[in-house]
């Protein structure tokens, strides 16, 4: 008999190593690059706040998809009025927020109310602008009165500024966010790592993580050998720098170069003398070399040259880049015309990713080259939200504009490029109401090409998005539609 019990014990035992053995896992670390400044989508314009908080935490009427189309969220279906200027919104029942309070109407209702409030802090309140009238039908209909029909409704409904908050929570969002999603917020150890857990009451699809940690590695100096050991399983946006080639060679891992909303530009205060002279801007114009400012600052040089702020994964993208080929002689003689041969000394304001820094170096060199001398001023996001966005002390900038189909800021009258066309805004004034695909892509083009030839700022590349994670992980986006680490179909295979 006690044999037989050895043999039970041993078999058990076998069983549960198994068992362990092949048990999938459930806790996942993902690099950040940048640690954001809160946690509140709805009050900041820094994409590292959707980075960690979209779609996890936080849900909308709408969601953008991984292919940048709009889906269901917390409507689960919506009727749009014949004129186009009614939504009605069918949510979806049963829904809880974090801390246990009820979601209905009245919370869309709140929302939108608030985000379109004249005193609202959101950082793309233009998106609430077309709303006229906001009415809860029942506690889980509400309707959406525009005073104009808007072709990019029900996607700017998909925004991280759009999403869905309770007024019981609202004020403490950016400590600690309290939203529907299938996570819940758990901790944030300021500087080092921000956690959320899986919501055992989601009213969806349940997610395969039980936790994921979001640990904020700046740069590839700490970010490759965090991957090669281990201690980081995903990086969705990997500052690998030169190591990118070792990575790619790893069987452990899986490297995809996807594309992103990111317009990485020269951002230029044109009010500001003598940037406020159109030569000058051609002038700045012809001096970029893009190719050797994606070569040193692009990750891994795989940057798309863009000659207007539009994404070349769009199918409105027109190549725009010949506008104002790189031509130092030319750029000397604009500076000529503009009466200012012996050229002049100016600012640029660089915010801390490697594409700021290192393509203020290159660019400062290129246009050192017609006479424009540049005092390099590094700054933190604090500092550059401040004083650059905020405040529009700058002359000139480094950025990455990461926001989804954006052109149309450059027609916001207080927008930081302090840029004034009023062809370019009756053009996007006509986008905005147009519904039909084909015409707005049209439109889409004739905004490009304004900025194109206005030389607003001095357009750059498309940001990529270099993902690296463990081979054994799916469900990661290859592409970037919106500022976003969308965990919810994430799991391990094995």
């Amino acid at each position: 008999m006690g044999s037989f019990k050895s043999i039970l014990g041993a078999t058990a035992i076998l069983l549960a190593t198994s068992t362990a053995v092949f048990a999938a896992r459930t806790d996942l670390v993902l690099g950040l690059v940048l640690e954001p400044p809160h946690l509140d989508p709805t009050a900041g314009a820094a994409a590292a706040i959707d980075e960690v908080v979209y779609a996890n935490v936080f849900e909308g009427l709408t969601r953008i998809g991984p292919n940048g189309e709009v889906e269901p969220a917390l409507a689960e279906s919506w009727e749009v009025s014949d004129d186009g200027k009614t939504y009605t919104f069918k949510l979806h029942d049963g829904v809880k927020f974090h801390d246990g309070s009820s979601f209905d109407a009245e919370d869309v209702k709140f929302s939108l109310d608030r985000a379109r409030a004249a005193d609202s802090t959101n950082a793309q309140k233009v998106l609430f602008e077309a709303i006229e009238n906001v009415e809860v039908v029942d506690p889980q209909t509400v309707k959406v009165t525009l005073s104009r029909p808007q072709g990019a409704f029900l996607y700017n409904m998909g925004w991280g500024d759009a999403v869905i908050v309770a007024p019981e929570s609202a004020d403490g969002n950016k400590e600690k966010p309290i939203g529907t999603g299938p996570f819940k917020f758990q901790n944030w150890a300021k500087g080092s790592s921000i956690t959320i857990v899986k919501n055992p009451d989601y009213w969806g699809e349940p997610v395969a993580l039980e936790k994921a940690e979001f640990r904020i590695i700046p740069d590839a100096a700490a970010a490759i050998p965090a991957m090669l050991s281990g201690d980081v399983q995903a990086f969705p946006n990997m500052p690998a720098g030169d190591a990118l080639p070792q990575i790619q060679a790893d069987p452990r891992f899986e490297v995809v170069i996807g594309a992103t909303e990111g317009e990485t530009i020269l951002s230029t205060n044109n009010k500001k003398e003598p940037f406020d002279n159109l030569k000058v801007r051609q002038a700045i114009a012809h001096a970029l070399d893009r190719d050797a400012i994606i070569a040193g600052a692009s990750e891994g040089g795989y940057g798309v040259p863009i000659g207007s702020h539009f994404s070349p994964a769009n199918e409105a993208y027109v190549d725009l880049t010949d506008t104002y080929p790189h031509d130092v002689e030319k750029a000397k003689e604009l500076m000529k015309e503009a009466g200012l041969e012996n050229g002049f000394k100016a600012t640029i304001k660089l915010p801390p990713p490697s594409y700021a820094r290192q393509g203020g170096e290159i660019i400062a060199s290129q246009l050192r080259e017609i006479g424009i001398e540049l005092e390099i001023i590094p700054v933190e996001w604090a500092q550059w939200l401040e004083q650059v966005f905020t405040n529009k002390d700058y002359d000139l900038s480094i950025v990455s504009h990461t926001e989804p189909n954006d052109i149309e800021i450059y027609s916001r009258p207080d927008y930081y490029f302090n840029y004034q066309n009023p062809e370019f805004n009756k053009v996007i004034e006509e986008l905005d109401t147009t519904t039909d695909q084909a015409k707005r892509n049209e439109l889409y083009k004739q905004a490009q090409t304004i900025l194109a030839k206005d030389a607003v700022n001095g357009f750059l590349f498309e940001l990529p998005k270099i993902g690296v994670w463990d081979a054994k992980l799916e469900g990661m986006w290859e592409n970037s539609p919106v500022q976003a680490n969308d965990l919810t179909a994430v799991k391990w295979t094995e």
